[in-house]
């Protein structure tokens, strides 16, 4: 009776040596993440890849449905997808890194790196990065879809919308302007004499060993890029072209789940800029009624599952993205997707809250 009854005893010790506790956790996670994925992203149509991770271990990363619907080909876990928005993050450490290198400052105004631009001796880097500077949108000027197609420079760019009247003084509200990010871009250019995407890809892809990631560009062959769509009336399209000129700084960079958890950890241990400089990017910011816009440096601060959030969406032409950072428990979820009609932002935040309980 005695050797019967301590078999399961002998069976729970065996199994835990087998499949410690924090192997059978992510076990039930990745059994919950699936259930959760299945039902949004279906074999027969355009999918998302999805990743989960710790302290930097990866949890979960799995791909679903489809990379490309005219050749039936699955999605790959690191197949590699536009991040649209979610380039802002690179922009913003990469206006960094300059300000660590004493090229810049963040109070440095406008009027510096272009000297004509209206009302641009009010504006300053600091309030570009934080969607406070009053440029409007590009996206609400009228005439984009004339020049949406053409491969502009980025000074034929901003002059496109720098004489737009402002939506506010400087400071004064926050209202998300991609083309605060354009103007980050050029400022980068000037500063550096490189081009954005020269600057992004040898100063972060290619010190962080991100060898998937990429400034887009539509001639270049890139392994394992997933085509993107769009979906109207239960039909799906091929997405509509745009040149990557005029995304750039705001939107224009190509990643995959991995190097995107690369970046992450990257940040995380300060490979780039230092602790002092990352608090930075993660600060709060207020308006100049002292108004926190729970918005950083490319970051959104939010809160999520009772702790602080750094997070992100991205949506371009055929793409929809969300990073999820949850820095006390120390939990990175990324979803891509290749169809702009399935957006990962509410089930992404949805997985990361459910895997800081495990």
């Amino acid at each position: 009776m005695k050797i019967t009854s301590s078999l399961p005893l002998l069976l729970l010790f065996t199994l835990l040596i087998l499949n410690p506790p924090t192997t059978i956790h992510a076990q039930g996670l990745a059994s919950r993440v699936d259930s959760i994925l299945l039902q949004k992203y279906h074999p027969e149509e355009p999918g998302a890849s999805f990743l989960i991770a710790k302290d930097g271990n990866i949890l979960y990363k799995k791909a679903f449905g489809l990379s490309n619907l005219e050749l039936n080909v699955p999605m790959k876990p690191d197949d590699v997808f536009e991040i649209g928005s979610m380039t802002k993050q690179f922009t913003a450490v990469a206006i960094l890194m300059l300000m660590e290198s004493g090229k810049i400052s963040l109070d440095d105004k406008l009027t510096q790196f272009i000297p004509d631009y209206p009302e641009g001796d009010h504006i300053t880097i600091h309030h570009l990065l934080t969607h406070t500077s009053g440029i409007r949108d590009f996206t609400r000027v009228k005439g984009l879809n004339e020049i949406s197609r053409a491969d502009l420079s980025p000074e034929e760019f901003i002059d496109f919308f720098k004489n737009e009247p402002k939506d506010f003084q400087p400071g004064d509200y926050f209202k998300y302007s991609n083309a605060g990010y354009v103007l980050l871009g050029y400022i980068i250019e000037i500063v550096s004499g490189e081009t954005y995407a020269d600057y992004i890809e040898k100063h972060i892809f290619l010190k962080l060993n991100m060898t998937n990631s990429w400034y887009a560009r539509h001639k270049k062959v890139i392994a394992n890029r997933a085509s993107g769509y769009h979906k109207k009336d239960d039909t799906y399209s091929n997405s509509n072209y745009i040149s990557f000129s005029l995304p750039y700084a705001a939107g224009s960079l190509m990643s995959t789940v991995s190097d995107m958890m690369q970046w992450v950890e990257a940040i995380r241990n300060h490979r780039l800029i230092s602790e002092k400089t990352t608090e930075m990017a993660f600060t709060n910011y207020s308006l100049n009624n002292g108004t926190l816009i729970n918005y950083g440096y490319g970051w959104h601060i939010e809160n999520l599952a009772d702790q602080k959030s750094y997070e992100h969406g991205g949506s371009i032409f055929g793409f929809k993205s969300m990073g999820v950072y949850l820095p006390d428990s120390e939990i990175y979820v990324i979803g891509l997707t290749n169809c702009d009609c399935n957006s990962p932002t509410k089930i992404t935040r949805e997985i990361a809250e459910l895997a800081s309980k495990y």
